[in-house]
């Protein structure tokens, strides 16, 4: 019987333990990472012992984390990326210092060389890059004010690791420090190397991509936009290797120059399902390599290890986050997610050993501690949630619900059934109308088949679920999802691959209302407008004023304020013109309706005599 090739055995492996283990690990509500870490621990060399080959399983899996790096550049427009500059550089650069100051001196109280210590030190003061965006993503925290800082923290990590790597040849004694200088010379040769290659990527990003891309996508082959978009991430992670900088800092580099491209959405979604995968990969490695034998050798040292570096991690980055102003609420994820230790951890302790500064016993020590922190981080982060922080709990678990497959022909799609999309759709359906109504969250699924109503589980977002939904045949599209982030992506979509729609938003507010108008939306309602109306002419009617008046009130400012907003809108680009049409209208309002009441009040009063 022939042997199956090693590539067919692994994928086999690999995908049989994830399609466990995660389903497993979600339905407990531990989250998807620690099901495959826990799948990577039982098809490891200390598990069932199924894959041996862990260290270029590793290497090849953090591509994984260069991929989102690069999705995450594409949600930051350059002026927005600048806007962080503050604290990357300050948030960063203090949680970096202040971590490895801590741990060093630790260190140095325990005993050990000063070499080993600083070392130790910088390693362990880096945080998990993978874990930690994934868990800001899975729970829409990424645009918090503690997501913002965590992000701009380990961008600055990912900027400090090239100078932590020169570091290490220096400490080991590799390099003759007695010539001068040839090392002068070069240090200033792989300084310009860098500079180089970083004005490369973003004098091609913004003067070739664009072109290239454009030209790519006219050839009209999807799988070649998809090989386009992967050669692009893969060019200039190897660019980056080749000076010696991090994959990841040069792929989100490559994401901001192309946040504001027209082909963002379709480079987020060729390349999605690759990270999805690759990262699982990653988490899988990363179980995978965490090293029992030494943990089974010294117990109460790796314990100590472990806890010790977490509890000095967590001390420096909560009070970094109460000094930054990181509300109360946010600060014990923040510190959680940040404490832990990281990726990059694994290369800057083989690299130590290789360069002779650690020993190979310590290198694997401290490797074992990492990757136990990277275990610990999500069952940490489930305790927080259902101990401490209920209402920041982690997203509902992942259902078998199946998504819709089958094509419709409804000449409506609604996109999300909650309070809104629920009173569109009975409507619809009231009056005969038939409706395709998408909701991609579960519980939402349920509640409606309680009640009657056919929804079909799915993420609007995605373009093939649109096209399943019959997008192409149908005239209207009623977006009422709530978030705007997918509202407007829904929006673009549409405008982009079926034009001939009609499209019905839903604005959250004027912001989001702008931004619908900017995609060239017509048909555009503010969610909470008309209630609020409706609450206004009932507090008036119970102040005194009869319901005639109450109306005739509510419907002045009704048409005054629809009018104004179509007034601001060319201006919400520029704060202070936005800013001074809204009181000028205001005023006018006031005015308007003052000058009404006092005609209205002479024509009540009798004339004298």
């Amino acid at each position: 019987m022939a042997h199956a090739p090693t590539w067919l055995t692994y994928g086999f492996l690999y995908l049989t333990a994830a399609v466990l283990a995660v389903p497993i690990a979600r339905a407990l509500g531990l989250g998807a990472i620690i099901g495959y870490l826990a799948a990577g621990i039982a098809i490891g060399p200390w598990g069932l012992g199924l894959v041996s080959d862990v260290q270029n399983i590793l290497e090849f899996s953090e591509f994984g984390v260069v991929l989102m790096l690069f999705l995450v550049g594409l949600e930051l427009q350059p002026q927005r990326l600048w806007s962080l500059h503050r604290p990357i550089l300050g948030l960063g650069s203090a949680q970096l210092a202040g971590c490895a100051a801590v741990l060093y001196g630790a260190g140095w109280l325990a005993g050990l060389p000063w070499r080993e210590s600083l070392v130790g030190a910088l390693g362990l003061a880096l945080s998990s890059t993978a874990i930690a965006l994934q868990v800001l993503a899975e729970r829409g925290q990424l645009r918090s004010g503690s997501g913002q800082a965590t992000f701009s923290i380990l961008l600055f990590q990912d900027i400090a690791a090239i100078p932590i790597l020169a570091l290490l040849p220096l400490l080991g004694g590799v390099v003759d420090t007695t010539d001068t200088p040839p090392e002068a010379g070069h240090a200033l040769l792989q300084a310009l190397k860098t500079v180089g290659v970083v004005g490369a990527i973003v004098l091609g990003g913004h003067l070739l991509l664009r072109p290239v891309l454009r030209w790519i996508a006219q050839s009209r082959t999807p799988e070649i936009f998809t090989a386009a978009a992967l050669l692009l991430v893969v060019g200039i992670a190897m660019l980056m290797v080749q000076v010696g900088l991090s994959m990841a800092l040069g792929a989100f580099l490559a994401g901001v120059l192309l946040a504001d491209s027209e082909y963002r959405r379709e480079l987020e979604s060729d390349i999605e399902p690759f990270k999805g995968l690759l990262l699982g990969l990653f988490f899988m490695a990363v179980g995978m390599s965490i090293d029992f034998g030494a943990l089974l050798r010294a117990p109460g040292l790796m314990a100590l290890l472990v806890l010790g570096f977490l509890a000095l991690k967590a001390v420096v980055i909560y009070a970094l986050a109460w000094g930054a102003g990181i509300t109360r609420q946010e600060r014990p994820i923040f510190t959680l997610l940040l404490a832990q230790g990281g990726e990059f951890a694994f290369v800057v302790f083989q690299t130590a050993a290789t360069e002779q500064v650690l020993t190979r016993a310590t290198a694997s020590l401290l490797t074992g501690a990492v990757a136990l922190s990277m275990l610990l981080s999500p069952l940490l982060l489930v305790l927080l949630d259902r101990v401490l922080l209920r209402r920041f709990a982690a997203q509902p678990a992942a259902s078998a619900e199946p998504e819709l497959s089958e094509p419709q022909e409804a000449p409506v799609i609604i996109a999300g059934f909650g309070r809104y999309g629920q009173i569109v759709a009975r409507v619809l359906l009231a009056q005969g109308i038939p409706t395709t109504v998408l909701d991609h969250s579960v519980e939402m699924l349920e509640a409606a088949r309680t009640f009657g109503y056919r929804v079909h589980y799915g993420d609007a977002t995605r373009l093939n679920l649109l096209r399943i939904a019959g997008a192409q045949q149908a005239r209207i599209l009623v977006v009422a999802v709530d978030a705007p982030e997918q509202s407007l992506k829904i929006v673009q979509m549409a405008r982009k691959h079926f034009p001939h729609l009609t499209i019905v938003a839903r604005a959250r507010d004027i912001t989001h209302w702008n931004q619908l108008r900017d995609l060239g939306v017509a048909h555009i309602e503010r969610e909470l407008f008309e209630s609020s109306l409706c609450s206004a002419r009932t507090v008036l009617e119970s102040m005194g004023l009869n319901r005639d008046e109450a109306q005739r009130v509510t419907q002045r400012f009704r048409s005054h304020n629809t009018a104004l907003i179509e007034r601001m809108y060319p201006h919400h680009k520029n704060r202070e013109k936005f800013i001074a049409v809204a009181r000028q209208g205001r005023q006018q309002l006031v005015e308007q309706i003052a000058k009404e009441r006092q005609e209205q009040q002479a024509r009540q009063t009798p004339p004298p005599g």
